[in-house]
Parts: structure tokens; C-alpha cells; sequence
């Protein structure tokens, strides 16, 4: 896949102005997570302001993590969403119950089969890797993987396009892509505001790290097709 244009996902937008940020640096999509279990949810009232302001062309997915059915269809009712995103331990048959496409997340653990797990979703539109951590949130950890165990031989088995997340920066984004090669990667942590000791403000994005990430993004590209 040379010369691809690798996609990107913004994912955990509470604000509008961050939204539009993304947007206009070049994003193709946008998270808004619905999983109370973190700083970074928002709820419908947030989601649809944050929906309706976007511009064309910029994908809205919503996240959750091992919702009910009711949960989900009230998020629908609700907000413009584009696609679904699920981040737990979701069964097919919920996964597909929405009239949406969606993407499933794999948690990397220790010992997962990567490919006999994705063959569990065989509808899904896409597989997002992320980190995965004991006792920490179910995305948005702000630490990477190995990336090697995305090996050529599993990239070249799954049955829907490879979205990398867990940790990534602006510093990193470009030795990932050239690594793993994906058709899109995914941000939360890595884009958004620190606090005066440095630790990270959940929820917050910084729109001088957006477009950071979003020219390491376009840089990794360019290299790779030879410009």
C-alpha cells in the first residue's frame, strides 16, 4: 500500500472548538466516546452540538464500551453518528444490531490469537489496535504496543483495514506508520493539553499537537512515496 494517504481519527472530543481543530488540520475523523467510565465522555447534549457543528467529510464515530442495546440507540437518536466503535468485549450480534458500520477494537494482551479474534467480527468496517493495560481505561492510555506483533502475516489476514492507536504522537506517528503500515491511526492522549506538571488533561485537546500529529502523519506519507 505506497503512496496511501493514511487516515486519521481524533478520538475523545468534548469541546467543540477541538472538534473544529481537528478538522481543519486535516482529520478525517472524530471520536465521541459515551463510556462514563472516563474524563473524556460526553453526553448526548455535548455530542450533538459537537456533531452538528463539524463540516462535510468528517466521519463522527461513537464509542462505547460494552453497552446495552438501549444504550446505543439512544445515542443514535440523538447525534448524527457516522459509525459505531466498540471498545469492550462486545459480541457480533450486538456490534451488528445498529444499521451502522462499525469498528472493533482489539485489546493487546499477552497471548491473544489476533487473527481468531477478528474472525469473530467479520463484518466489521475496521480493527483498531490498542494498548492494553490491567486496571487502566480501555483506551486512551497514552502508552504503545509492541508494534511488531502486527506482523506482515497477520496485517495481511484481517478481513477489514488495520487502525493503530495506543500511545501515538506526533514523535512516534511516523516510525508506527512506517512499522505497521495502516490504513489509519487514531489519537486521543497524544493531542491533548498538559497540565503544569505535565501530566495529561483528559478531554482537552490542544490544537498546536493536533497539527503536529497530523503533519508527522503527512510527513511519514510523503517519505513513503518517495517526496
Amino acid at each position: 500500500m505506497s503512496n496511501m494517504r493514511t487516515r486519521i481519527k481524533i478520538c475523545g472530543m468534548t469541546r467543540i472548538a477541538d472538534a473544529m481543530a481537528a478538522a481543519s488540520a486535516g482529520a478525517d475523523a472524530i471520536g465521541l466516546n459515551f463510556w462514563r467510565g472516563t474524563p473524556r465522555c460526553v453526553d448526548v447534549t455535548q455530542a450533538r452540538a459537537i456533531a452538528v457543528a463539524l463540516p462535510p467529510f468528517v466521519t463522527r464515530v461513537a464509542l462505547f464500551v460494552d453497552p446495552g442495546a438501549d444504550e446505543v440507540r439512544a445515542v443514535l437518536d440523538a447525534v448524527a453518528v457516522d459509525m459505531l466503535q466498540f471498545h469492550g468485549d462486545e459480541p457480533r450480534s450486538l456490534c451488528s444490531a445498529f444499521g451502522r458500520p462499525y469498528l472493533k477494537a482489539v485489546h493487546m494482551k499477552d497471548g491473544v490469537d489476533l487473527l481468531e479474534y477478528v474472525a469473530r467480527y467479520a463484518d466489521a468496517s475496521g480493527f483498531l489496535f490498542d494498548t492494553f493495560r490491567a486496571g487502566d481505561l480501555p483506551g486512551g492510555t497514552g502508552y504503545a504496543f509492541d508494534w511488531s506483533r502486527l506482523s506482515p502475516p497477520v496485517r495481511a489476514g484481517l478481513p477489514a483495514p488495520l487502525i493503530l492507536s495506543g500511545g501515538l504522537d506526533a514523535v512516534n506517528v511516523g516510525d508506527a506508520i512506517r512499522t505497521v503500515r495502516p490504513w489509519a491511526v487514531d489519537v486521543s492522549s497524544g493531542v491533548e493539553e498538559r497540565d503544569a506538571d505535565g501530566k495529561v488533561r483528559k478531554g482537552i485537546k490542544d490544537a498546536a499537537r493536533i497539527a503536529a500529529f497530523v503533519k508527522g502523519v503527512r510527513d511519514a506519507d510523503g517519505k513513503d512515496a518517495g517526496v
